[in-house]
């Protein structure tokens, strides 16, 4: 087993093997009760639920419920959204306030800002990108970019998986997917009382039983059936954001490419197979394929693009757009260089 150190994490950024090996544990399985995680990494309860605390409180990490709109009969979008440089900021800000949109960034060309809309209903797409976003006074142009296929990593960010054995990994059981494009045949329908779940997992990913029957109005064991329900048909899984800043990462940013259609399925897979890489999807609109990328700084993002990409054929068009801010990832708002505390 790799040795791990048993001391209260510091306010500093710096990371130990253990605190990685948490984080990879919670991207494998969000909810792991701390025992079983403790047991696995041979440290106390304690120590993990005193670790993850740390590193919540530090802006590092964050836990969440996510909906995936696709089982629910509705697509997801990639939106691009020009700006003067002026209005850009307010823009963003305002965007980030949007329950239906997450990943709202502002580039670093200072006039666009990209973001990522889930609606939950037609009226609510309609709305947001008939209605809402075209009469705002800051956007100048809109371009929406359909999710088509996504196109899934063979491992989720931080890729820490080579900090956990083999034994170690094996414990942890299978690692729970992120849903599929394709959901059930019958869209599934909502209660009022799944909202309130779904809604109190977005604050907190990890909330207890406890809580979510008392939100509820359910029973802890009903609250656990449901939950699993969903989870099978692909309509709410959970994900971990990170303030990648204070792990050592200073670029992220877009890649808006265009493929030939012949090898868009062979360059998505190549490419989710990218350690630089946390997300790739084919997508309509000007340019076919759209990919997140995290890199250590400038001169890696270079090396990445004039290397691993550039070697991928059939890539006829590339644009990188690295971001100037993030001021929403999945469910939760960044403070500068740290995740704020969700209330």
């Amino acid at each position: 087993m790799l040795p791990v150190l048993d001391e209260t994490s510091t306010e500093s950024s710096e990371l130990d093997v253990l605190d990685k090996q948490i984080m990879q544990a919670l991207v494998h399985d969000a909810r792991i009760p701390f025992a079983r995680l403790g047991g696995i990494l041979g440290v106390s309860e304690q120590t993990v639920a005193r670790r993850y605390r740390a590193l919540r409180q530090r802006g590092i990490l964050h836990v969440s419920g996510q909906v995936n709109a696709v089982p629910l009969g509705h697509a997801r979008w990639v939106l691009r959204l020009r700006s003067t440089p002026d209005k850009a900021l307010r823009l963003a800000e305002a965007l980030a306030r949007f329950p239906d949109l997450s990943w709202v960034t502002l580039l670093s060309t200072g006039s666009e800002v990209t973001c990522v809309g889930r609606p939950r209903s037609i009226q609510r797409r309609d709305a947001l990108l008939l209605h809402i976003l075209p009469r705002a006074p800051q956007v100048l142009e809109l371009t929406a970019h359909e999710v088509i296929h996504r196109f899934p990593l063979d491992e989720e960010w931080p890729r820490h998986r080579h900090l956990l054995t083999a034994a170690q990994l094996d414990e942890l059981g299978a690692a729970r997917p992120r849903p599929a494009d394709a959901g059930p045949e019958t869209p599934v329908d909502l209660s009022a009382a799944d909202e309130a779940m779904l809604a109190l997992l977005g604050r907190d990913g990890r909330a207890p039983y406890a809580r979510l029957a008392a939100e509820t109005g359910w029973t802890a064991p009903r609250v656990a059936r449901r939950m699993a329900e969903l989870t099978a048909a692909g309509v709410l899984y959970f994900d971990v954001d990170f303030a990648i800043e204070r792990m050592g990462y200073g670029v992220r940013g877009a890649l808006w490419l265009r493929v030939r259609p012949a090898d868009l399925d062979a360059v998505g897979h190549a490419m989710a197979t990218h350690p630089e890489i946390v997300f790739v999807a084919a997508t309509t609109g000007p340019s076919n394929m759209f990919a997140s990328i995290i890199c250590r700084d400038t001169a890696d993002l270079y090396r990445y693009v004039t290397g691993r990409l550039g070697a991928l054929e059939g890539i006829t068009g590339l644009e990188v757009t690295p971001s100037l801010r993030v001021l929403k990832q999945a469910q939760t708002l960044l403070d500068t260089d740290r995740i704020a505390l969700m209330p």
